[in-house]
């Protein structure tokens, strides 16, 4: 399983993050998060973010 960030977490990566409930299981929703911002807030408590999809970058 990948790993799960809390909302506030700083982002590890940029990239689309999927909102997840507490073993992984989809919401069925994304946001698109930038690294080194904090996550932000879910709709729900208990709910976490999971990388699906990194920022691919022209230069690296």
């Amino acid at each position: 399983m990948s790993e799960l960030y809390k909302p506030g977490d700083i982002t590890p990566a940029s990239g689309q993050y999927e909102l997840t409930g507490p073993s992984g299981g989809s919401k069925g929703q994304e946001i698109t998060s930038i690294k080194g911002h904090p996550l932000p807030p879910t709709p729900e408590p208990n709910l976490y973010y999971k990388l699906v999809d990194k920022t691919k970058h022209k230069n690296g």
